[in-house]
């Protein structure tokens, strides 16, 4: 036998009011651990298209970091040499270069940044051109890992005004034939996170990229308070958990 239809429960106005105020502090908690995630980005990434000599400011702290510069006798006042060269150098001494011996590393996009790279704490060769000769014979070439290439990486160490060791890249655009270089600094990005690495590259945090707003924290909120609304708290939470990139 079929019984009798069931009324909806309706709810007393206090708890009614109640449940639409615990709605209200849900979503307004979400929106606060949003901006929160936004205001914590991990990468910090500057564009930028300076012609070099250039001094470098990757954090923004007001002090400069690296240097990119030329020394050489490119008017020939020597005899039998006449020279260009490009160099990349830390204006810390606890700041370093990815690099061996003699020169800085072009590095390409996606090459890991820390710990294990090689760093060194002094100036850096990058590119050269010269001319050199005796009064029988003349040579003349470009060298060095920097020569004509495009989208190529400085990997870079620093110590922050705080004594932490931050991780970050520089991106070069660099033309060198006999007589000219030219380089320009196309961008550079750090990690905020002490000691953490960063990508060639990289510009945002890949969990910034990958993790989607929920629309329970975007939509208005419902002018009437559900006990399913209620349910957003918990799954809300769990997306800024996020997962430290390897």
């Amino acid at each position: 036998m079929k019984g009798p239809d069931r009324m909806p429960a309706q709810l007393a106005e206090p708890l009614h009011h109640q449940l639409n105020m615990y709605a209200l502090a849900a979503s307004a908690a979400g929106v606060s651990l949003l901006a929160l995630a936004q205001a914590e980005a991990k990468i910090i990434y500057t564009p930028a298209n300076r012609l070099c000599p250039c001094k470098l400011d990757i954090n923004h702290d007001g002090m400069k970091d690296f240097e990119i510069y030329f020394r050489g006798d490119r008017r020939g006042r020597h005899p039998f040499v006449t020279n260009e060269v490009l160099f990349v150098s830390p204006l810390n001494g606890n700041n370093q270069i990815w690099g061996y011996p003699r020169g800085a590393s072009a590095l390409a996009a996606g090459v890991k940044i820390g710990t294990n790279a090689k760093f060194k704490s002094y100036h850096s060769f990058m590119v050269s051109w010269f001319i050199e000769g005796t009064s029988h014979t003349t040579n003349s070439g470009v060298n060095g890992p920097w020569a004509n290439v495009q989208n190529r990486y400085l990997g870079l160490k620093f110590i922050s005004v705080k004594g932490q060791i931050h991780y970050g890249w520089a991106r070069l655009n660099v033309s060198a034939k006999v007589r000219n270089i030219t380089a320009t600094l196309t961008g550079y990005a750090y990690e905020t996170i002490p000691n953490k690495p960063i990508i060639a590259g990289k510009t945002h945090d890949a969990d910034d990229a990958e993790q989607p707003v929920p629309a329970s924290l975007t939509s208005p909120t419902p002018k009437t308070a559900t006990l399913g609304a209620l349910a957003i708290g918990a799954p809300g939470l769990s997306i800024w958990r996020k997962k430290e990139v390897p």
